[in-house]
């Protein structure tokens, strides 16, 4: 699995500071995707080590962890979500899924919230109330997934 870019955000996740990596090569091939070069196999090794150094340098600065992608790669992904939570019990984990269903291969106790759904343009992102795509907290050890999706739209005045 390898990463192209990572960064610290303020919306992906609510009410947390987010260390985001963004993933390759990505299978899902949204139409109107806006990171197209993300379906590319391209960037450097994402693993415990390289993830470890990531957060020896953002670990303070941030609250949460976002793996943005790795639909080709969930056991990776789950793997890297198990490591966080051991190493780094101060921090949340996320995962941004393209897939409809979270794969079998992720446990969800080890991550706090998880994004389901492609991109489809007419239905909008997160931000939007007509979005196919869904945002859970996940609390309970992974037993229970809360549907938060409705705090990400947009408040008309």
């Amino acid at each position: 699995m390898k990463y192209v870019n990572k960064g610290v955000v303020f919306q992906e996740i609510p009410d947390e500071v987010t260390l985001s990596i963004n993933i390759s090569n990505c299978p899902c091939h949204c139409p109107g995707c806006h990171s197209k070069y993300l379906w590319e196999d391209i960037g450097t090794p994402l693993n415990v080590m390289s993830l470890g150094v990531m957060l020896d340098t953002y670990g303070d600065d941030v609250t949460c962890v976002a793996f943005m992608g790795g639909d080709s790669e969930t056991e990776e992904v789950n793997q890297l979500a198990a490591f966080v939570r051991q190493n780094f019990p101060h921090l949340k984990t996320a995962w941004y899924s393209g897939r409809q269903e979270i794969s079998d291969n992720i446990h969800l106790e080890n991550f706090d919230f998880v994004k389901t759904g492609p991109y489809i343009s007419e239905k909008g992102a997160l931000t939007s109330s007509t979005t196919n795509q869904r945002m859970y907290r996940i609390t309970d050890g992974g037993k229970t997934l809360t549907d938060i999706t409705s705090g990400f739209w947009k408040k008309r005045k």
